[in-house]
């Protein structure tokens, strides 16, 4: 199995690579994510790296608040999102014109 783990505080010149070495000596690192602006392509501080189970919790226990590249790391177990349903319970909206 494999653990996929919240990576928090990442300095902003941060590469892939430079995570997965980080990551490297505490398991097999099977992927690596990190999260940018949509607009302006920039990185915005967190990602996900995904391992083994034992490389994950490995990882958690020896890099939570340790410093990379300058600065100190939060690493948790990330959580799934909940789904957004836009079945039935719709809100807000914009607009349109009402009938009367």
């Amino acid at each position: 199995m494999a653990k996929k783990l919240y990576v928090g505080n990442l300095p902003f010149s941060a590469s892939e690579d430079d995570v997965r070495d980080y990551f490297a000596p505490y398991g097999e690192v099977i992927s690596v994510a990190l999260i940018t602006d949509r607009e302006t392509g920039r990185l915005r501080g967190f990602g996900f790296v995904e391992m083994n189970d034992e490389g994950a919790l490995a990882a958690i226990e020896a890099l939570d608040g340790q410093s990379f590249m300058g600065r100190n790391l939060k690493i948790n177990e990330a959580q799934e999102r909940p789904r957004r349903s836009f079945d039935n319970n719709r809100s807000g909206g914009g607009g349109g014109r009402r009938p009367w």
